[in-house]
């Protein structure tokens, strides 16, 4: 390049804003911000570590955030035991509201004593007795809590061995619901006699309540043909009801009142559960222990609670009135119950006004310290809860959490669970206003209840069962028709239920591409995951059948056929022709033929043609003969009587 040239060149470059320069050096003054053409390393590092530092500290934020971790209570707040309180209307206006609006549904939890006479035959004579039942009346709870932790996980074949009918033992406690009438002191015996025929009855005894009551025997199959002519004197009151005669079922509550239900989005069942708030007023007195075990505090967080309080409290007995606000929330994303994050008590006043008393809250190290008192809120006159819908529990944990809470054991909540798992999908959650009434006897000297009547309460539909013995002492559970709750099929014949992949009608083949109809549903496990019969016959294919797999078809009564594909393997022993049972091991969950992964695909055929297996009414396994009907009609009227006595609450927490 001649100088003309690199003239010209240099113009352009300034022209340009660039210009001849020193080479970047290295060679800067230790510990001087650079200048010019300099460079620092210690600079460029301390400014890539402060950029970095920012990034981890903000992911850390973004992290917390998304796993619903957060601080509940700071060693600040726990040294205030209480706030100033707010001058004007706000602290004398009972109507003052929170700063949120949230949808809250009225609870019921009623567990009740009621007594009867009962009459029975003690050496050959009858007696008439005080007997004493237990009832309960509660909306099934809304979230899950402590309570329900650790119970077995939901298997339909298992629910078999829960449903079988109970034969009775001589050291059975006897089950009488024979109710006589008004109450009487201590026991009375029942003694016929002849009476003289010159006797006139008193004109209490019309002919229309004769005939009632002659129907009545009839219907009942008394027999009161043959032996000596003997004359009774039975003294009917005006009102049949209060003999325990009337027939008529009555209608058990079940009906959700006051009750507003706003799901924030429709997605809310799948972003993990969220936090609500329980409000109690308690109508009896009862210890502090009892009442956190019954609202989700386990054991451990009971004894931290109680322990907070200690200093604060003067006693763990909690008065008649005193009023609980329970807040309640997720360890982590991914739990499957609620904990409780705070507890506030409100000491009952006289004039029906309340103060609070003290609040403890759940610290960031699982402990609980004494907190301030939360934004005031004026305590509804029913018992109420928050409804988040992402913590609606399913119907099986939901009747697991309400029969822990009033003390029922787990082999009677097993039961009622398996009364009705062949008409209830467990799997589905519950809504907001579901409920469940139950019976039992009182219980014995060794804790022994026997359950006599259970109600369960699933949107418009009410489902009621009544135990009934027939001959040779075998005992069940009917409904009003004389059905039992047990359907001769299983609808999820794989063992823990599976998981609903798809579903019985058309859809887009997920292999072809091509719409077609889905002749069953998929209900996808684990490989190797047991397989069982969903009735009773005789098995009609046995082998390999293309897009099926390993397939087994079995030949039930009445026209119905179940069909079973996708095997991995089937069980030894078994081949065409072969009888099997209810609940007997056919074969494992596997992915052979046209599949895209480990499920079972279940289809139920009736007369040749495919129908729904999880929505076909299927026939009940037992009825009632007729020979029973009669005294199956008045043990419902006994046990309605029961159900729609008055009796006041003896724990409602």
């Amino acid at each position: 390049m001649n100088a003309a040239q690199r003239n010209r060149h240099d113009a352009l470059l300034k022209a340009t804003d660039f210009e001849d320069c020193p080479a970047l050096t290295v060679q800067s003054t230790y510990g001087e911000i650079p200048h010019g053409r300099e460079l620092s390393f210690a600079w460029l590092a301390g400014t890539v570590m402060t950029s970095l530092t920012s990034v981890m500290l903000m992911s850390a934020a973004l992290y917390v955030s998304f796993q619903g971790q957060d601080t509940f209570s700071t060693a600040y707040e726990a040294l205030q035991l209480s706030r100033p309180k707010v001058q004007g209307p706000v602290a004398t206006d009972m109507s003052a509201k929170s700063s949120r609006i949230r949808p809250v549904a009225a609870t019921r939890s009623d567990l009740e004593i009621i007594e009867a006479l009962i009459r029975e035959n003690v050496d050959g004579r009858d007696m008439i007795r005080n007997q004493p039942f237990m009832r309960i009346r509660a909306t099934l709870a809304t979230s899950a809590t402590s309570l329900s932790d650790g119970i077995p996980d939901y298997d339909p074949v298992a629910i078999l061995n829960a449903t079988q009918p109970v034969t009775s033992a001589a050291d059975t406690i006897e089950i009488n619901t024979d109710i006589y009438g008004a109450e009487v002191e201590g026991e009375v015996a029942v003694r016929l006699a002849d009476m003289p025929a010159t006797f006139v009855p008193p004109h209490i005894i019309s002919d229309q309540s004769a005939a009632e009551f002659v129907q009545r025997l009839i219907n009942a199959n008394t027999n009161i043909v043959g032996g000596a002519p003997t004359l009774a004197y039975v003294a009917l009151s005006p009102s049949v009801r209060d003999l325990g005669l009337t027939t008529d079922a009555g209608t058990i509550g079940g009906i959700a009142e006051n009750v507003t239900v706003v799901p924030k989005t429709t997605a809310a069942s799948e972003v993990g559960l969220g936090r609500s708030e329980r409000f109690l007023t308690l109508r009896d007195a009862a210890a502090l222990p009892d009442v956190l075990g019954k609202n989700g505090f386990s054991a451990n967080q009971s004894a931290l609670v109680i322990d907070a309080l200690r200093n604060v409290l003067p006693t763990t007995n909690l008065p008649t009135g005193m009023r609980l606000r329970i807040l309640y929330g997720p360890l982590s994303r991914d739990a499957t119950s609620l904990v409780p994050y705070r507890l506030s008590l409100y000491g009952p006043h006289q004039d029906q006004s309340y103060t609070h008393e003290v609040t403890v809250a759940l610290t960031d190290t699982g402990q609980y310290v004494l907190g301030i008192e939360p934004d005031f809120i004026k305590f509804p006159e029913e018992d109420t809860e928050e409804i988040n819908v992402a913590n609606l529990p399913t119907v099986y944990r939901s009747i697991w959490e309400t029969g822990r809470k009033h003390d029922l054991d787990d082999a009677t909540i097993e039961r009622i669970i398996g009364m009705y798992a062949y008409d209830v999908d467990m799997t589905k959650r519950i809504r907001a206003g579901d409920g469940i009434e139950i019976l039992e006897t009182a219980p014995d000297a060794g804790g022994r209840a026997e359950l006599l009547y259970v109600s369960l309460t699933l949107g418009n539909t009410t489902r009621k069962l009544y135990r009934f013995g027939t001959e040779g002492g075998v005992v069940d559970f009917y409904d009003p028709d004389g059905e039992t709750g047990k359907r001769f099929l299983t609808r999820r014949p794989v063992e823990g239920g599976g998981t609903l992949r798809s579903r019985f009608g058309y859809r887009i083949h997920p292999i072809f591409h091509t719409r077609k109809l889905h002749t069953g549903i998929d209900l996808a496990a684990p490989s190797g995951t047991p397989i069982h019969a969903a009735g009773d016959g005789i098995i009609k294919y046995y082998k390999w059948e293309s897009g099926y797999g390993n397939k087994v078809e079995i030949q039930h009564v009445n026209g119905y056929e179940t069909g079973y594909g996708h095997m991995s393997r089937y069980v030894d022993g078994l081949e065409v022709g072969s009888r099997v049972r209810q609940g007997q091991l056919i074969g494992y969950v596997g992915s052979t033929g046209q599949s895209t992964g480990p499920h079972l695909h279940f289809e139920i055929k009736i007369n040749g043609n495919f129908v729904d297996p999880l929505s076909v009414k299927l026939p009940k396994d037992n009825i009632l003969t007729q020979q029973y009907q009669g005294d199956f009609a008045q043990t419902m009227a006994q046990i309605n009587d029961l159900m729609e006595r008055k009796a006041a609450p003896v724990t409602p927490v």
